[in-house]
């Protein structure tokens, strides 16, 4: 029961997101003094707030600022980690010794604190709050992707690629990559979860969406 709970949740919110994308019951900024912190009724579902903005249209828009910040987020971290971590556990040498260094300097920091300080650097916005955040979940992704790909490389599969005469990128792509696909659906979920966490925290500082 909890999980099909978890599911309606999730359907309820992700519709609420799709939907505000086109439409909102009332414009999001539009201010009724006459209105403001009315409780919830059919004219306003989930209230207003002291400026008599209607809570649940700002509900709806800012869940589907959310979802994209977060999906583009986790593409982010994800399509580099994935690269940097199969290409380091595969290739090894010293590509492996400076690029994991590299994602032990990130991983060095809080998540948070280091996206502060990116975001700091280049601005606040949506599009600077997605490059902060994509930058610091790359080391996460790129932990998980190269712990499965050094399990993988040693496995009889692979071996028998090699002496079939396969290159090193059609076996890390064609071979590899699809037997980890499972740990890394995993690690977007959760990725996914955290990356809207972490955008409401920096909005909440003012160093997010600031709408």
């Amino acid at each position: 029961y909890n999980l099909i709970i978890g599911y309606a949740l999730i359907a309820l919110v992700l519709l609420m997101a799709v939907v505000g994308l086109f439409y909102t019951p009332y414009p999001v900024n539009e201010m009724n003094v006459l209105q403001k912190n009315q409780p919830p009724s059919f004219a306003h579902l989930f209230g207003t707030d002291q400026f008599g903005r209607d809570i649940f249209s700002r509900v709806m828009e800012g869940a589907s600022t959310s979802f994209f910040i977060a999906l583009c987020v986790v593409l982010v971290g994800a399509v580099i980690g994935t690269l940097t971590g199969a290409l380091t556990a595969y290739f090894g040498g010293w590509l492996d010794a400076v690029l994991m260094r590299v994602n032990d300097v990130l991983a060095a920091f809080p998540s948070v604190l280091l996206a502060i300080c990116f975001v700091a650097v280049i601005g606040p916005g949506t599009y600077n709050l997605i490059v902060a955040l994509g930058i610091v979940f790359i080391p996460s992704f790129t932990r998980v992707v190269r712990s499965e790909v050094l399990v993988q490389k040693e496995l009889d599969y692979v071996r028998n690629a090699k002496l079939m005469g396969a290159k090193d990128m059609r076996i890390l792509v064609f071979h590899i990559l699809p037997n980890i696909k499972p740990v890394l659906k995993t690690s977007l979920l959760v990725g996914f979860q955290n990356a809207v966490l972490s955008e409401a925290g920096m909005s909440y500082l003012g160093l997010g969406v600031t709408q």
